[in-house]
């Protein structure tokens, strides 16, 4: 029994040897690389924020002051415009017109319902004018009572006289046109013709005074009708005051037999 046990326990020392033997499988461990030396670099700086360009409010012009006077002539004034008569300016405005700048006086004609625009540069072309003053109205009016004074000549060229009167503005010479086609009751009545410069005549005066008096135009025709009722009367040829002009042969000649014929016949 001793010799078993010492040969097993033999056994047991020789197989352990040659275990001892076995070299253990080398694992070989990943090389770490050494940490290098940090390179020296140049110092970082901060970037600058980009300045965002500052943002420029858009001009806003000032609304221009409007005009109230120009060529003596201001905004809300009664004038006379010659060919449509007494007018009121509403404003004075600047407009473009064909590439150029121009002021313009707005007139406004309420009885005709009409607005007129005219450059400020050309009222004394046209003849724009104040209202006269109240001695050239009592001028005018003195001017009713007088004698009519018609010419021997074709109606037709009295006709263009009388339109050449209305047209000019002067308060005198519409008077006198008032004047010299006026017809009483007794009196023939007038022809078509006579009747329309006669109405344009009275029409024009009677606005002008009635803005210069500040009463109406129906006060201020009540007015002339007074004055013209103060006229001698005409009824008659000898009452008549005549002014031959030394053409009174010619102009039946001249004028022709179209328009002369044509209004005589009316």
């Amino acid at each position: 029994m001793p010799n078993k046990t010492a040969k097993t326990a033999a056994k047991a020392t020789v197989s352990k040897a040659p275990a001892s033997k076995i070299a253990a499988p080398k694992t070989t461990a990943p090389k770490i690389a050494a940490p290098k030396a940090a390179v020296a670099s140049k110092p970082v700086v901060a970037a600058k924020p980009a300045v965002k360009p500052v943002a420029v409010a858009p001009r806003v012009e000032e609304p221009k002051k409007p005009l109230t006077q120009r060529q003596g002539f201001k905004t809300n004034e009664f004038v006379v415009y010659p060919a449509h008569g007494v007018g009121q300016i509403l404003a004075i405005e600047e407009q473009e017109i064909a590439g150029a700048r121009l002021e313009l006086f707005v007139i406004n004609f309420m009885k005709d319902k009409m607005t007129l625009r005219v450059p400020t540069a050309k009222v004394a072309n046209v003849g724009m004018r104040k209202l006269s003053d109240p001695a050239l109205v009592k001028r005018a009016l003195e001017t009713l009572k007088g004698r009519a004074r018609v010419k021997r000549t074709m109606w037709s060229r009295r006709a263009q006289e009388y339109e050449a009167k209305i047209n000019s503005g002067d308060i005198v010479a519409i008077a006198e046109v008032v004047r010299d086609l006026y017809r009483s009751d007794s009196q023939p009545e007038q022809s078509y013709s006579e009747r329309q410069l006669y109405e344009a005549a009275l029409d024009r005066l009677s606005r002008e005074i009635a803005v210069v008096q500040h009463v109406t135009e129906t006060e201020a025709v009540k007015e002339i009708e007074g004055q013209l009722a103060k006229s001698p009367r005409r009824g008659a040829k000898a009452e008549t005051e005549v002014e031959a002009d030394g053409e009174a042969d010619g102009d039946a000649d001249a004028d022709g037999d179209d328009a002369a014929v044509a209004d005589e016949a009316a």
